[in-house]
């Protein structure tokens, strides 16, 4: 489960494990400005959950058990973590089918891994960013967030 009430889709097994933290969508888009104007490595996959108003950062696995940042939640994938990658058969063929494409870095198209979730969509697909997320590198964005949210909100 991604987020309570978004089902994540079976067929995205095999996976890579990892967790996944869900955070309120404005404080996310601060934390993923944040981590990507920062030195060195940024930020992993990120999904916006429509309708939801939340963002869920890709981490790996086992931050959930010690994950205390108040005012997201960290999940574990029950060991069906995420797929980041297409599944492909022997011969190089799309095993789910149709994927969305985005461009390469060299001009070339990649298929990405559809979101795996219904309701989802990738703020930051797989392949455009780190595998995941550090878990004290997010924890300290999410921090700095919150304060520049509660700076920005008291100005008003």
């Amino acid at each position: 489960m991604v987020e309570a009430g978004v089902e994540t889709s079976q067929s995205n097994v095999p996976c890579e494990p990892c967790d996944v933290v869900s955070v309120p969508a404005r404080q996310g888009l601060e934390a993923v400005d944040i981590l990507r104007r920062g030195p060195g490595d940024g930020v992993g996959p990120v999904l916006h959950v429509e309708g939801g108003g939340t963002l869920v950062f890709v981490v790996p696995a086992g931050t959930a058990a010690g994950w205390d940042v108040p005012g997201s939640t960290c999940t574990e994938t029950d060991g069906r973590g995420l797929r980041l990658e297409p599944r492909t058969d022997a011969e190089g063929a799309d095993l789910d089918g149709p994927q969305e494409e985005a461009p390469a870095v060299k001009g070339q198209d990649v298929a990405l891994p559809a979101p795996p979730a219904e309701g989802c969509d990738w703020l930051l697909p797989p392949g455009e960013a780190d595998l995941a997320t550090d878990p004290a590198v997010l924890r300290r964005a999410l921090g700095e967030a919150a304060r520049l949210i509660e700076a920005a909100d008291s100005c008003r």
